[in-house]
């Protein structure tokens, strides 16, 4: 299984990397590769055609329905429906309750951008894991002043495709008790940071800081933190120094087109 980040900035586009968006990639006893697609926020779907290509996704999983997690799903909407071979069929969404709504608010009331034809949209269901090939995406609910998920995915090891692998993706969310679940024990945990500590203290309910996110791969013992949506006004390295400071596993900053295998 491997983690690709496509874009990682939080809140919004910066100038060296789009919104948040991230494939998950493994492959299959046949030799076919699967792709799942986390979140694609404003900026990403440019990128997205680099490390990946968009006419060939299994399905998107979508953590929340802010802009900058899922905006760009309108524009994978032209390329794949005004593909010069016609449109494409449509491809699974999973995301929280309302997701086909406000895709359709973004998308306006012209007849072309119209997502439905392109986009099954599912509701996630904690009870219910989604099965993609040979990857299982499980969704967990987290802190956010909207609806959100954590997506914890399991699928075969690329250094051995008969050992199970597993990764967590925090979406947003602040401390609570999703969020402990998804760092149980996870070979990576890709965890959003977009707060400072000392500065958004008093700001509680939506955003994780470098130390709560690794206080979180601390006690669940995930075996990797990856840090991720850090806006462009913070310092990416004050937040890797607030994580080290508690963690003492391997820590990194998500960066665009980075590939971490699992």
């Amino acid at each position: 299984m491997r983690l690709v980040v496509v874009g990682c900035s939080g809140s919004y586009p910066g100038p060296d990397a789009a919104a948040s968006a991230y494939l998950v990639q493994a492959d299959d006893a046949d030799g076919r590769t699967w792709t799942v697609l986390l979140d694609l926020g404003n900026g990403a779907l440019g990128p997205l055609q680099r490390y990946g290509d968009p006419t060939r996704l299994d399905a998107i999983a979508l953590s929340h329905l802010h802009a900058d997690h899922v905006a760009d799903l309108v524009v994978l909407n032209v390329l794949r429906r005004y593909q010069p071979g016609g449109a494409l069929p449509s491809v699974d969404v999973h995301g929280p309750e309302g997701t086909a709504q406000r895709l359709a608010e973004i998308a306006g009331k012209d007849p072309a951008t119209d997502v439905s034809g392109q986009f099954a949209v599912h509701t996630w269901d904690p009870a219910t894991p989604v099965v993609v090939g040979p990857l299982t995406l499980r969704p967990v609910p987290v802190e956010h002043p909207v609806p959100a998920f954590g997506v914890h995915v399991t699928g075969p090891s690329d250094h051995d495709p008969a050992r199970a692998v597993t990764l967590a993706y925090t979406g947003d969310t602040d401390e609570c008790a999703g969020l402990d679940t998804l760092a149980a024990d996870v070979d990576l945990l890709l965890a959003e940071a977009a707060f400072v500590e000392g500065r958004d203290d008093a700001v509680r309910g939506v955003h994780l800081t470098g130390r709560r996110a690794a206080s979180a791969a601390a006690r669940g013992r995930s075996r990797q933190l990856v840090l991720t949506h850090i806006p462009p006004w913070n310092d990416p390295q004050a937040t890797l120094v607030e994580a080290r400071a508690v963690y003492d596993g391997p820590v990194a900053l998500a960066r665009p087109g980075d590939v971490h295998v699992l």
